[in-house]
């Protein structure tokens, strides 16, 4: 039955407190940790993230209701906003003092929208008025203005990845303005625009941050749109439009992802596949930007994969009221809302090898995944023994794709060889 899944689970996930009257929860995108803040932190703060190093415990004074809380890389710096217009630090560096220092906004009758850590010094407050950019000096207990920006913002979302910031404008909010950040310096990217399905007469925001993403695939940063359409025969459904976001250069749209219905989605990227969840049908999607149909136009995507429901993962149950026979409860998929795990999503190999007949395409999938070799073996051994055997110009085509991966291997290597060489000898001359 498992053979059926092709997407599932971690099995470790990071479980947390639920959130309650006097317990919040909060969730950093960049560090991935989970903030269980109790009391406004009187009784503790509980960090959890992906291992043992990046989680922590410990006690603030409470001083009001947490908007918001994240660390700085490395657990270094703790920032907390409580109020609209500043925002709260406190060090947690080795032999500097644990007291609370402040920031406010120097924009006037601006509202703090939020914050992003760029580095683990610095820090970009978003307001609803621009963009302020600091560096955080924890031995001075103080903030040093780097550089702010005027702009009209309705949200925002950040790529801790590649530290852009990206920021919704204009009354529609589909005109998008990335800023770029490194090594204390902001830089204003080219802005672009969203193209909506309808656009609204007299204008209103239409352009929400639940129907934007932002993902690094295959080494280049996308935005990814998810437009809703309402299915008729001229529109098959909804679709996911992707626009590449490149370090320099305009902002253009590159990929759609065809959906074929309508609902409720919600997105996530793994191993490089654009990973789409269907509310409604509980089942995924999988699209392979690199992977195109032959009856489509070139930038156009089917998914790689027929719909699959995740594979279904049971809770074991814990606590002084749970029995030692008390079997492990099963998880509701696409409602994880209602647990107190926080799960990374996996893709198996395995399950592909029957439910893409053609090949070729499936050598193309595999060998852009990690973990592939055992995979491959698999599918050569299918061609090649049993009852199964493929005929001769499937196994060529097979094979031919291997040694173009096995040649273009040996180029790289070969061209690393030669430049090493080369840098060598010019020292050597120097």
């Amino acid at each position: 039955m498992d053979e059926e899944y092709y997407i599932a689970l971690c099995e470790d996930p990071v479980q947390f407190e639920n959130a309650s009257s006097v317990n919040n929860v909060f969730f950093d995108e960049a560090n991935k940790q989970v903030f269980a803040v109790r009391s406004g932190g009187a009784t503790g703060v509980v960090a959890k993230g992906p291992d043992d190093k990046s989680s922590v415990a410990f006690r603030m004074e409470d001083k009001g209701e947490v908007k918001c809380i994240k660390f700085s890389l490395g657990n270094k710096i703790l920032a907390v906003q409580r109020t609209p217009k500043s925002v709260d630090f406190k060090n947690f560096l080795p032999d500097l003092p644990h007291i609370e220092f402040s920031q406010e906004c120097k924009t006037k009758n601006a509202v703090i929208l939020g914050f992003c850590w760029t580095n683990w010094n610095e820090i970009v407050f978003i307001t609803d008025q621009g963009i302020e950019f600091y560096q955080v000096l924890p031995d001075k207990r103080s903030l040093k203005l780097l550089k702010n920006q005027s702009i009209n913002v309705n949200w925002y979302i950040y790529s801790p990845e590649t530290a852009v910031l990206l920021l919704s404008t204009t009354v529609q909010g589909n005109v998008l303005q990335p800023f770029a950040f490194k090594n204390g310096t902001m830089s204003k990217m080219p802005k672009f625009e969203i193209e909506l399905p309808v656009v609204p007469k007299p204008a209103k925001l239409s352009l929400s941050e639940r129907d934007i993403a932002v993902a690094t695939i295959y080494g280049q940063l996308y935005v990814m749109y998810l437009k809703h359409h309402t299915r008729t025969i001229n529109s098959p459904g909804a679709e996911v439009v992707l626009y590449h976001l490149p370090r320099e250069g305009a902002c253009k749209k590159t990929n759609t992802l065809k959906l074929n219905t309508t609902g409720k989605f919600a997105l996530n990227v793994v191993d490089n596949l654009v990973v789409v969840h269907h509310q409604s049908s509980l089942t995924s999607f999988i699209f392979d930007i690199k992977l195109r149909e032959s009856d489509c136009a070139v930038n156009v995507h089917q998914p790689v994969l027929p719909a699959r429901s995740i594979q279904p993962y049971s809770i074991p149950l814990t606590g002084p009221t749970a029995a030692p026979s008390q079997a492990p409860v099963p998880c509701e998929l696409f409602n994880f809302a209602l647990y107190r795990y926080l799960w990374y999503l996996q893709v198996r190999l395995q399950p592909t090898l029957n439910l893409l007949p053609d090949k070729g395409k499936l050598m193309d999938f595999l060998l852009r995944r990690r973990d592939c070799k055992m995979v491959i073996l698999s599918v050569c051994s299918q061609m090649l023994v049993g009852d199964e055997k493929d005929s001769l110009p499937v196994v060529a085509t097979v094979f031919d794709k291997l040694n173009q991966v096995y040649k273009d291997y040996l180029d790289a290597e070969q061209s690393y060889t030669v430049v090493s060489t080369n840098t060598f000898t010019f020292v050597l001359y120097i």
